[in-house]
């Protein structure tokens, strides 16, 4: 009880304990942070500059935009900062905190990907309904869905996570301060939080994944009943970009959060967690601006 009471902080042990390594991880986590930032504000600037991209899948876009920014800064700032400090800690409240954040983002992003393939749907499968049932009021419902859902769901998760002990050792093998990592330090059994977090993990994520294929089966049916081989191609085109979204964040998140606590291994761990958490924010923006036309040309039109 002692060990427990004294214990204010953990420390990050980040990706490498070699000083030459982590100088060479603070400029390349440097360069994908800044690229991640400039390549979601350039979407959003062309978003709200652009009329023709006043759109509900332009709008989701925007919001994905949003929760890729906080995801990331959620984690990077202090991935560097501890890059260069001899001393890497983090205290408690700041690491309970920070895991509430991410899991709120990671939440917001699967119900967004879902509404985004909704609006896909309702867009080549019932393309003369699509004003009515895809209005500004709806869709600003949508996104306010998304946003409640990730910040209350993952409230259970954090408050069982945080009542557990943490009596020693305050070593996380992890480069923030993700619920995994975390609950291997814990001084009690911690099997009720991982059937909690699991039951929360088949909900979160396989209810928004199924509801994103049953969208895509019948976006496919309706594809392969169009005779033009250019309208095929078109509305193949837009919704390509959401599908890699869909299988980079989905996959990975999946492999985390869904394999049994005693599977999981620090360095599996840490290569998932950066792709999900850190890669695939930044190939979000490329994903939809490289094989977007309409993105392309209100580019091309802002820097004329």
């Amino acid at each position: 009880m002692r060990n427990q009471t004294s214990m204010t902080e953990f420390l990050l042990l980040g990706l490498s304990g070699d000083p030459k390594m982590q100088f060479f991880f603070f400029w390349l986590f440097s360069i994908i942070y800044t690229i991640t930032l400039a390549g979601n504000v350039i979407i959003l600037a062309l978003i709200w500059m652009d009329s023709r991209l006043h759109t509900p899948m332009y709008f989701f876009l925007s919001h994905l935009s949003c929760v890729d920014i906080c995801y990331t800064s959620s984690t990077v700032p202090q991935m560097l900062a501890n890059f260069l400090s001899p001393r890497k800690t983090i205290s408690l409240t700041s690491c309970a905190a920070q895991m509430y954040l991410f899991l709120v983002l990671a939440t917001t992003e699967c119900i967004l990907l879902a509404e985004m393939a909704y609006d896909r749907y309702v867009a080549i499968c019932h393309p003369l309904h699509y004003t009515l049932l895809m209005n500004r009021g709806v869709c600003i419902k949508l996104a306010v869905a998304s946003w409640t859902c990730g910040l209350i769901l993952p409230v259970v998760h954090i408050v069982l996570t945080w009542q557990l002990p943490f009596c020693g050792p305050n070593l996380i093998d992890h480069f923030f301060c993700e619920m995994p990592a975390v609950l291997k330090l814990a001084c009690a059994d911690t099997q009720l939080v991982e059937m909690v977090t699991l039951a929360g993990c088949l909900f979160t994520l396989l209810t928004p994944i199924s509801f994103i294929f049953f969208s895509y089966s019948r976006i496919l049916a309706a594809i392969l009943r169009i005779h033009s081989s250019e309208r095929q191609r078109k509305a193949f085109s837009t919704c390509t970009s959401h599908l890699i979204v869909v299988a980079l964040f989905y996959g990975n998140a999946m492999v985390m959060y869904m394999r049994p606590g005693s599977s999981h291994s620090p360095f599996q761990d840490k290569m998932i967690s950066l792709f999900y958490s850190i890669i695939t924010p930044m190939f979000n923006p490329m994903i939809y601006s490289l094989r977007n036309k309409e993105v392309k040309g209100a580019l091309v039109k802002v820097l004329q």
